[in-house]
């Protein structure tokens, strides 16, 4: 019996190293399917579009997003980033706000383009209902000020299953309705299953096949440089500990994100 177990390591180990492989072999970060129109250019003489990335917590943008982010900037997007609370949970807000400056450096976006709240309605916290009515009136105000024509936010699902993640999700939808979308376009990042989560790089051929068969508009971008998510999230030192370490080591989403249009 053993050597089966020996033969079925082998072959994960086999089967990671492939993935790895297709995910690094891209000069660039990379979208599929390829031949998609994702991000188009809007509507007028611009050729890239200003996207806001709203995010729960500090942290978040590089734990969760970071293909996103590489992948959007490759393209010549001007990447914006609205985080809504500084995750004061343990009473670290202000050292985590300026662990998220530090890792939009690594991230490449400017500290002008990022904003960090600190709502007393908006605060930390899983036992926290974060109203969607004043989620939705703060991006808005946000995203006018930065001329936003692109959102990218969590699903209803929140990838973590954090209550103040789906808020998030539920504040951009109340957004859209009550706004009638006008000229915002909206993108969700999809939450998998627990497998695939813990899948690494691995969820690579999955993700592109679904992504190439949805009936919904949907992507997937790949990372071809993860190095730079373990970068990033090493600026956020006091998060830094060993179980988040194996998370963004084995985590699917430091590898690829899967975008699907709100």
């Amino acid at each position: 019996m053993a050597w089966i177990w020996m033969l079925m390591a082998a072959g994960a180990v086999l089967l990671w190293a492939v993935s790895l492989g297709r995910v690094l072999s891209s000069s660039s970060p990379a979208c599929l399917p390829a031949n998609s129109t994702f991000l188009s250019p809007p509507r007028g003489d611009r050729m890239s579009r200003n996207v806001l990335l709203v995010l729960a917590h500090p942290d978040d943008e590089s734990m969760f997003f970071a293909p996103t982010i590489l992948f959007l900037k490759s393209k010549g997007h001007s990447i914006h980033i609205l985080c809504l609370s500084q995750g004061n949970a343990d009473g670290l807000g202000n050292i985590r706000k300026e662990e998220l400056y530090l890792a939009c450096v690594t991230l490449k976006i400017p500290a002008e383009q990022v904003k960090v709240l600190d709502h007393s309605e908006l605060q930390d916290g899983f036992h926290k209902n974060w109203d969607h009515g004043l989620i939705a009136e703060l991006t808005l105000a946000q995203s006018q000020l930065w001329n936003i024509d692109t959102i990218v936010a969590f699903d209803s699902r929140g990838v973590s299953g954090h209550p103040n993640h789906c808020d998030v999700h539920h504040g951009i939808c109340k957004l859209l309705r009550d706004n009638g979308q006008g000229h915002i376009e909206a993108w969700e990042l999809v939450s998998l299953n627990i497998f695939r989560k813990y899948s690494g790089p691995v969820d690579i051929w999955l993700s592109s096949t679904l992504s190439s068969s949805s009936k919904q508009p949907t992507y997937t971008l790949v990372n071809n440089s993860p190095s730079r998510s373990f970068e990033a999230m090493a600026s956020h030192k006091s998060q830094w500990v060993w179980f988040r370490r194996l998370f963004v080591l084995f985590s699917s989403y430091t590898y690829i994100n899967v975008l699907q249009k709100i």
